[in-house]
């Protein structure tokens, strides 16, 4: 029998958003600047709308900021984009963990710069204990290969007879996931017009509420932030139940 649950009981304040920053080369292309200049901008919106989180009450962010899948880009691309992240993390660190973030970067560390590996480890240790926005930076990952990563862990486990095939569920399988601990984002904002995931948090989006900007990355700002969170609030999540006064 299906309960029948009041939009109150569902409809929670938002604890947790993703976003696909996308739209940065087009940005550049639009003003004839060098790609790097779109993504060097983007830099920029991001770090100002890392301030303007506080007034939030945010509990999680995570970031789509480097996908395994971009590697296919120029070299050039993908080497200014490593420059990018290394100026995130030298020149932003202490601001963010003076305001108390936690960082947390998931996706895999395969063909990453050592010096990066080392700059990311430093940071996930200096904040580790921090109690404000969890910031959970998706970087050289790929949704799929989360999911085949978290398979084979269970496989493993199984074949060592450590764990009881018959005793998996959800539960054992997010505990493998990357983003293991981390509730699922509420919602998931994209820039830049297209209308797809692009191999993002495949598992973990299954309920969360969508919402496409027009804008490209570099134009994002708070007030469009406000206009995603407004319509959000206007949505009713279901997760698959009733809602009686809807019905």
């Amino acid at each position: 029998m299906v309960k029948n649950t009041s939009k109150n009981e569902i409809e929670k304040q938002i604890s947790h958003i993703a976003l696909i920053m996308d739209g940065n080369g087009r940005w550049a292309n639009s003003r004839g600047l060098p790609r790097y200049e779109g993504h060097a901008q983007g830099l920029i919106t991001l770090r100002k709308l890392l301030r303007d989180l506080k007034g939030y009450n945010l509990d999680y962010l995570t970031l789509f900021t480097f996908s395994i899948d971009n590697w296919k880009r120029p070299k050039e691309e993908t080497s200014k984009l490593m420059q990018l992240l290394r100026k995130f993390i030298s020149n932003d660190l202490s601001e963010l963990h003076n305001n108390d973030v936690r960082i947390k970067v998931i996706g895999s560390r395969k063909d990453i710069p050592k010096d990066i590996i080392d700059l990311i480890k430093g940071a996930e240790s200096l904040t580790i204990n921090n109690s404000g926005l969890y910031l959970q930076i998706a970087f050289n990952y790929s949704g799929r290969q989360e999911i085949i990563n978290a398979t084979k862990k269970i496989a493993f486990a199984a074949a060592k007879g450590e764990l009881d095939p018959n005793k998996i569920d959800k539960n054992i399988f997010e505990s493998n996931l990357y983003s293991a601990g981390i509730p699922d984002p509420d919602l998931i904002i994209r820039t830049g017009s297209e209308k797809r995931i692009s191999n993002f948090l495949l598992w973990q989006l299954s309920y969360s509420e969508v919402y496409f900007e027009e804008c490209l990355w570099p134009d994002f700002n708070k007030n469009k932030l406000d206009v995603a969170i407004n319509d959000y609030k206007n949505r009713s999540r279901r997760f698959g139940n009733v809602i009686s006064e809807y019905r």
